[in-house]
């Protein structure tokens, strides 16, 4: 009887065994494969007409040539912007006619469910022709009740000033009279106008909704230039020019972190490139990632130094406005909707624009770096990008830069600033040389790593600096302090802040108008 009970309370612990055995490698199948999604999509990542992913599960949809079109996909988690209400699982507000979205994560497949309807009902039949009868009274009370407005504002007016009535009245009825407008301010608005009425003023840029709406509306005109990540478009939103960075799809992490840090909250300045909206635009066929700027016509810093020399004072010009940007990405506010400090770790004249009055905006910050001071760390983005083999500091050519800590990429920046401020030192002048790149005449063209490791921290080498220079005194000044931002020893550069109160000095000793 003993034994028979033993066999059996044995028996017992090992089917509980067997099914926590069970429950724990269903656990890991879900938690290793993630949610399985329906998709119809031919993509190699849509096999079986399933996809995993560790986010939401996508579907949309559209009006394609009068057709409705329904698209179901997968959204990976980083693709989520902002994570807790993302935009790309969103429908405008008023679920418009030509697109609807929705996402979901209770389940697998559980977009396969959802069939999602515009809303495009035709006008019933039996109510047609009374519509459009009313239609046809519409105009003649629109326009007694605007005529009737337009005489209380005159007989208004002319009480209240009755010496100005006879100027003003020739000008009531005008088309640009004002008095009678009715369209809302929002239709009318310039970007900087939605960036004013929409924003909160923690700086952090325009509401998810208005970004989605405007990256919509844009029509691009054309290319203006491309690189790793894709090609940059000049667009038009309402008669603006805009600048559209179109990410390649394997790309998507660098759109994201750049999106990101560029709605951190008061970064916006006059010296960084104004930031719009970002978008994700899917076609049925592929994403396209978009990043939307301000548009400056001069292009680049490294456009501009190749096609036009400067002068002395432009030269001042150019230098404070960058050294004030990078010093306002450098430094933290402090304060519940404050600024942790960021770093560009991309410093170079390709990611740096002129504007019309020829002061300078720092873009491209898809590399950037932010410091989190309640835990004195480093936010590193995900993305395998580097930065430019040559503007790269020392330490970061020999791998001896200490990544956990923050100010060694703020002092790896100034390394870079130190650079370009001799690029434009070169153009500078009425016997200035031609524009060449830094280290022009001890690396190839396209360097490699062990080039500009061999030149910069074996043989120690700097660009040269030209004789000429000395008997000018700004560019004796601005010498000096490019000297200072390239040091081998990181702690003894300048930092930003202390570069943008030289430079000021500079400018305000010789008496240049800035």
């Amino acid at each position: 009887m003993f034994l028979f009970r033993s066999v059996i309370m044995d028996s017992l612990h090992w089917r509980k065994l067997l099914h926590l055995l069970i429950l724990f490698v269903f656990l890991r199948s879900n938690i290793v494969n993630g949610l399985k999604c329906y998709c119809n999509s031919d993509s190699p990542s849509c096999p079986n007409s399933t996809c995993e992913t560790d986010g939401y599960c996508y579907a949309s949809t559209a009006l394609d040539n009068g057709e409705m079109k329904h698209t179901y996909h997968c959204i990976e988690l980083k693709a989520l912007i902002p994570i807790e209400h993302p935009f790309s699982c969103s429908t405008t507000r008023t679920r418009n006619e030509s697109v609807v979205i929705q996402c979901c994560n209770s389940r697998d497949m559980c977009n396969r469910d959802l069939r999602l309807e515009l809303h495009t009902k035709p006008p019933d039949k039996e109510t047609s022709s009374e519509t459009a009868a009313a239609w046809q009274f519409l105009p003649w009370v629109m326009g007694l009740m605007l005529l009737s407005a337009c005489a209380a504002i005159s007989f208004w007016w002319a009480h209240r000033y009755p010496k100005t009535i006879k100027r003003e009245s020739r000008s009531l009825f005008a088309p640009e009279d004002s008095l009678c407008e009715t369209r809302h301010p929002m239709m009318t608005a310039t970007i900087r106008d939605m960036i004013e009425l929409t924003t909160s003023g923690s700086g952090s840029g325009l509401p998810l909704l208005v970004q989605r709406s405007i990256a919509r509306q844009i029509q691009l005109v054309d290319i203006i230039g491309k690189g790793r990540f894709g090609e940059v478009w000049r667009g038009r939103w309402r008669g603006e020019n805009v600048a559209v960075k179109i990410f390649s799809s394997r790309e998507e992490c660098s759109w994201f972190r750049e999106a990101e840090i560029y709605q951190t909250v008061m970064l916006r300045h006059e010296n960084i490139l104004g930031f719009i909206a970002a978008d994700n635009k899917d076609n049925g066929t592929w994403t396209q990632l978009w990043l939307i700027t301000d548009y400056h016509e001069n292009g680049s810093l490294f456009d501009f130094l190749t096609a036009k020399t400067i002068d002395a004072n432009t030269l001042i010009k150019m230098a404070l406005s960058i050294a004030t940007g990078l010093a306002h990405l450098h430094m933290d506010i402090v304060g519940t909707k404050g600024k942790p400090a960021i770093a560009h770790r991309d410093l170079k004249s390709k990611n740096i624009l002129v504007k019309l009055n020829l002061t300078c905006v720092i873009g491209d910050l898809g590399l950037a770096v932010r410091h989190n001071v309640a835990s004195d760390s480093v936010d590193v983005p995900s993305t395998n990008r580097v930065g430019t083999k040559r503007y790269m500091a020392p330490e970061v050519l020999d791998e001896s830069m200490d990544s956990r800590q923050f100010d060694p990429y703020k002092r790896s920046d100034v390394y870079s600033l130190g650079l370009v401020l001799w690029e434009m030192a070169r153009r500078c002048g009425t016997a200035c040389d031609d524009y060449q790149p830094p280290y022009y005449d001890c690396v190839p063209p396209d360097p490699a790593l062990d080039d500009m490791r061999r030149a910069v921290c074996i043989e120690r080498r700097r660009p040269v600096l030209p004789n000429r220079w000395h008997s000018d005194p700004v560019l004796s000044a601005i010498s000096k302090v490019m000297k200072e931002c390239w040091y081998q020893n990181p702690a003894a550069r300048l930092t930003a802040l202390r570069i943008k109160k030289t430079l000021a000095n500079i400018a305000t000793t010789d008496n240049y108008k800035l």
